[in-house]
């Protein structure tokens, strides 16, 4: 009979390939998921957007919207915090929304925006590149808005509360576009 002995260098080595190995197929697995086109909220998050949650279960049609809504959505949210670029809110944007956008940031003026805004996007609707619904919260409680001389300019009633709403997309010219937005209501969603 034949005992092998206990060999601890080897033992660890054995370890270290295992979970060198478990890394590595971690780091593939996500890898595929990503070339899948699979999104999570995480690697939908920037520095001042973080996206919180995003539901479950989407359909590839219902991702390719979720996709298209968050990129619109960090666009303009960049636009608010540098008062910079709104031009690249254009190809984002049917042409109404895009107007409407264009009067609000000249109303504004100079300045920027500091803060992180925090979306839960909850619930994705799309009928066969008809249009599409997306509902989430959006936390702005964090945002100070500041003009040109530095000053506070916040206004509590419109900027720094948590707004449960549900934004339109329209498929127009083979993607995505942001058409409309409804605020359903103020300060009773949570990101």
């Amino acid at each position: 009979m034949n005992i092998p002995t206990y060999d601890p260098e080897a033992a660890a080595s054995a370890e270290a390939s295992e979970s060198a190995a478990a890394a590595e197929a971690s780091a593939s697995a996500a890898a595929s998921a990503e070339a899948a086109g699979v999104v999570t909220a995480e690697s939908l998050s920037t520095d001042r957007y973080v996206v919180t949650s995003i539901p479950e279960d989407l359909d590839e049609q219902q991702t390719e919207v979720l996709k298209a809504f968050i990129n619109y959505d960090q666009v303009t949210w960049n636009i608010w915090f540098t008062r910079t670029g709104v031009e690249n809110a254009e190809p984002l944007m049917t042409t109404e929304a895009y107007q409407r956008l264009k009067n609000g940031f000249e109303e504004l003026g100079d300045g920027h925006t500091d803060g992180t805004v925090r979306v839960s996007v909850k619930v994705v609707t799309a009928v066969d590149y008809v249009g599409a619904q997306v509902a989430i919260c959006g936390d702005q409680s964090d945002l100070v808005a500041y003009d040109a001389d530095g000053n506070d300019i916040s206004n509590p009633e419109t900027l720094q509360g948590r707004y449960e709403t549900v934004i339109t997309m329209t498929y127009e010219d083979g993607t995505w576009k942001e058409s409309d937005e409804t605020t359903l209501t103020v300060n009773e969603c949570v990101a």
